[in-house]
């Protein structure tokens, strides 16, 4: 029996976010608990307490300088923009022969936000319902990184990544040579997955225990590894995915595998209603 007023409120904000939570069936399924979530019902700046802002000219030869500015939340979204620009590189060092630090100016900017010190977790369930965009160049990804070692043998896993007319679902450990990374990849092409598919939104998951990692978009497995092949290859014997993970989105152009961008229409958006993490 319901006493005061203030129970009353307890009570409905809490069946408006159980509802909201169990909008997609298989978040809840096999007895997981919803433990971390960003809803992004906020307007402005994303949540500092559960997001960090990568900056400049980052990984992968990419186009794009990342900047907080790129990143907000507007209608219960967090919208991850890439815009076309020209201004100066401000960490620009003439003669320079880093790809980082040897381009005057900034063409592309955008946004990469991370739980890195802030949230992490081993095994449970990722889940993200999202909309990307996938004009040329455009490469958006929600993806987990180890918190020990450095890469590739802390452990990479994208649960979902796109470019060039693919939908990827990655995980990769190390190798005996630094920066070399052993794949286990699958991918769909756009073409395969359905009309208009790029203008609606979906879900991503990951199911992860200390038996294998499951990726799936739409309840649909794109891939499935057991942690017995997922050891590196270096001989130490450690296993990257037998470590807690923190979280990655971001909207990378161009560089290794994204594809050229000229074209393309700017702002390209990648737009995320929510971000969840369940654990049994």
């Amino acid at each position: 029996m319901i006493k005061t007023l203030a129970s009353l409120l307890t009570l409905v904000a809490g069946m408006h976010f159980t509802t909201r939570a169990q909008t997609h069936l298989s978040d809840t399924s096999g007895n997981y608990k919803l433990v971390w979530a960003d809803e992004f019902d906020k307007e402005g700046a994303p949540d500092s307490t559960n997001w960090k802002s990568e900056h400049g000219f980052v990984r992968n030869h990419e186009l794009q300088w990342y900047q907080p500015e790129n990143a907000y939340c507007h209608k219960g979204m967090l919208i991850i923009e890439a815009r076309k620009t020209n201004q100066p590189d401000p960490y620009y060092k003439e003669g320079s022969d880093s790809w980082r630090t040897n381009r005057p100016n900034i063409q592309y900017t955008s946004a990469s936000l991370n739980t890195a010190g802030l949230h992490s977790w081993q095994y449970g369930r990722f889940v993200m319902r999202a909309r990307i965009d996938v004009d040329p160049g455009m490469w958006p990804a929600f993806w987990t990184l180890g918190v020990s070692k450095e890469w590739p043998s802390n452990g990479e896993i994208d649960i979902m990544e796109y470019y060039r007319k693919r939908l990827l679902a990655n995980i990769a450990c190390g190798t005996d040579r630094a920066y070399h990374a052993k794949w286990f990849s699958k991918y769909k092409m756009l073409d395969q997955l359905g009309p208009k598919w790029s203008k609606k939104f979906h879900v991503w998951r990951m199911d992860w225990d200390e038996h294998a990692i499951s990726l799936y978009v739409d309840d649909q497995l794109m891939n499935r590894v057991e942690l017995k092949d997922l050891v590196n290859r270096d001989g130490s014997g450690f296993n990257p995915f037998m470590q807690p993970h923190y979280i990655l989105v971001n909207l990378a152009l161009g560089g290794d595998n994204g594809g050229d961008p000229t074209l393309s229409k700017f702002p390209a958006r990648y737009e995320i209603d929510y971000v969840r993490v369940y654990q049994k």
